[in-house]
């Protein structure tokens, strides 16, 4: 019997394991390196084309049950003018929702199903891959750290398969590309955190504001609790004052919101203020924009990547997680596909690897995202009407060209999952 490792229990790796178990996998073994699975980190954006793949692995209803479904996505300069309004999700005319969601529920209901499906040994806690090398046959032998009680120490595996789902800073794909190094970073800082806010001033819809510098991300990621309070998840961008290149310093660190929200005084678009989403924060986190250069390959013999440990991204379009999930259901639809491992991986990767390349550079551009460098460049001290600065025609242009270069526009989307699997539309 085929034993899968996965390196990695998050989105990426959770989702693999349930998809290789849907596909027909049983002997399936995670490793995370934290030491539990909990509720924490910021808010994720789950495009369509990813929460059609969730409904085809029978998670959606858990999931919907912590989330907010994404009705509209409006794009401002950062003196209050809008620059458009998109109808999102079963709106724009898609079959399923595209939803917000606590990055942490997420994960969580992903492992809830993952040990329910497959067993509690399935999941392995505290036990991280710190290296692989390559067998004759093409098998990896795989070094494990344990740091969890009586397991401290090291240890190795020769599964048949491994899949890398260790992130941005990933051993499996250093080992399959030494001397890479860092990922390179771009001289923007990022700060992200959640607040609770009364549900009339979250708004209904997630904002992108900013302009050729400051750019401000919020939407919610909760209904209103008992005393109408939701969960608002926001992210902050601004340059470095340090040299961009390579990141030294805390990937994670704990700052005080005042340390930057002065940049965002006065920003309130429709009703929301950042200022105000930013005073109610429990926390703040700061981390460095960073990304991945595109690979030539994400395979070798036996071994593969999925989600940021292949294609890490700048976090633009919504497209961290949701390709990601995506990720999963295409590598257990090749393997299911293919008996030889290896001919499965390169089916994998052409499939895959493309438009995540594609993805990649177009996010260095800003992607969608770059309608607000158009209006600040074109009316650097705002305007009363967007059609005056940009044309309805140009912003549709942008839109479908981003959506159609991930795949991920409505008729690709509606035309059903191509990963095999029973579906419900029209959630």
């Amino acid at each position: 019997m085929t034993h899968i490792l996965i390196a990695g229990g998050g989105i990426a790796g959770l989702t693999a394991a349930l998809a290789l178990h849907t596909a027909g996998f049983e002997r399936i073994t995670v490793v995370e390196a934290t030491q539990e699975i909990r509720p924490v980190g910021a808010g994720v954006n789950i495009m369509p084309n990813a929460v059609r793949e969730l409904d085809a692995l029978g998670v959606l209803d858990r999931v919907e049950e912590r989330a907010v479904r994404t009705r509209e996505l409006r794009y401002y300069h950062r003196s209050g003018g809008l620059i458009s309004r998109d109808p999102r999700g079963l709106g724009a005319g898609y079959h399923w929702p595209q939803l917000s969601v606590h990055r942490g529920d997420l994960q969580l209901v992903l492992a809830e199903a993952v040990r329910a499906r497959l067993g509690e040994c399935a999941l392995l806690s505290g036990v991280r891959v710190t290296g692989v090398d390559p067998l004759p046959d093409g098998r990896p032998r795989v070094t494990l750290e344990h740091s969890e009680g009586t397991r401290r120490g090291r240890a190795s595996l020769e599964p048949d398969l491994l899949i890398g789902a260790d992130g941005i800073r990933s051993a499996v794909r250093a080992a399959l590309h030494p001397g890479e190094g860092e990922p390179p970073w771009n001289g923007m800082l990022v700060w992200r955190g959640i607040s609770r806010v009364p549900a009339a001033r979250a708004g209904r819809f997630m904002l992108i504001a900013g302009d050729d510098r400051l750019r401000a991300v919020v939407y919610p990621i909760s209904e209103p609790a008992d005393g109408g309070d939701v969960l608002v998840n926001w992210a902050l961008a601004a340059p470095s004052e340090t040299a961009q290149g390579t990141f030294r310093g805390d990937w994670n660190r704990a700052v005080p919101v005042e340390t930057f929200a002065g940049r965002y005084e006065g920003w309130e678009f429709d009703g929301v203020s950042v200022p105000e989403v930013l005073a109610a924060a429990d926390a703040a986190y700061e981390y460095p924009m960073v990304d991945r250069d595109p690979l030539p390959a994400w395979s070798l013999g036996r071994t593969t990547l999925i989600g940021d440990a292949a294609h890490a991204m700048y976090p633009i379009g919504s497209n961290g997680a949701t390709q990601s999930i995506v990720d999963g259901r295409a590598l257990a639809h090749a393997l299911a596909r293919h008996r030889d491992p290896v001919t499965a991986l390169a089916a994998y990767e052409a499939d895959r690897r493309p438009a995540m390349t594609r993805l990649q550079l177009s996010n260095r551009q800003q992607g969608p995202e770059v309608v607000i460098d158009l209006a600040h460049r074109r009316a650097p001290g705002g305007f009363t009407d967007i059609r005056d600065v940009i044309p309805e025609r140009e912003l549709a242009e942008i839109a479908a060209r981003y959506a159609a270069t991930g795949a991920f526009d409505p008729r690709s989307v509606n035309q059903g999952s191509p990963y095999g699997g029973t579906v419900h539309a029209q959630r």
